[in-house]
């Protein structure tokens, strides 16, 4: 995808100061202290993003909550979660029975904490590369990988994906975001980065 180490290593930066963002904010809201880290961050195509999840997720239902976001840069972002992860989030976040039926709850905790999580890294881009971005509101989505990404996505589309993993209270809870650059839109963000970052 034509991104070098330099500027891979500096996206990583990036995504990590949003999410050390996040996670206090999330920490604010609840007991438990929670901490996330960012070991994985790839740019792919949306084929190639599909084979990587696919290995993880398989054909199972998965519970997403996607953002659009425009300006400066434009495209969609999405924090993806197996839906048992996603059920034990929400148990330790509202202290409510993981088996009992959820649904209000689960996509109310679930679209603050994507809203949350989505913000701190976009916001994170916009400040340090002093750039301005709108957002849409946050939406809940159930579905299979294939549905959330591949029909959604077009192929030359960059996606930054950054495997989060969030622990709380020792459980270890693994979750992705995946950034969806509109074609283009990917270069600004690079060249952004070189202007505000001095990378060459």
């Amino acid at each position: 995808m034509n991104v070098t180490t330099e500027e891979l290593n500096a996206l990583e930066e990036l995504i990590n100061i949003g999410v050390g963002r996040a996670a206090s904010l999330l920490n604010e809201m609840v007991d438990s202290h929670i901490r996330l880290k960012i070991p994985v961050v790839k740019v792919l195509s949306a084929t190639d993003v599909y084979q990587e999840l696919i290995k993880r997720f398989h054909d199972e239902t998965l519970s997403s909550v996607k953002l659009g976001f425009t300006g400066s840069f434009h495209g969609t972002a999405s924090l993806i979660f197996p839906t048992d992860s996603a059920s034990t989030l929400i148990a330790v976040l509202t202290g409510e029975d993981p088996s009992a039926d959820l649904d209000a709850v689960k996509i109310g905790t679930l679209s603050e904490i994507g809203n949350i999580v989505i913000n701190g890294v976009m916001g994170s881009l916009s400040n340090v590369l002093k750039k301005h971005i709108n957002y849409t509101l946050p939406v809940y989505l159930e579905d299979n990988l294939e549905n959330l990404l591949l029909s959604a996505y077009e192929n030359d589309s960059k996606i930054l994906l950054a495997q989060a993993s969030f622990t709380i209270e020792r459980l270890e809870i693994i979750g992705d975001i995946i950034l969806i650059f509109l074609v283009g839109t990917f270069d600004a963000l690079i060249n952004a980065m070189k202007d505000e970052m001095g990378i060459i």
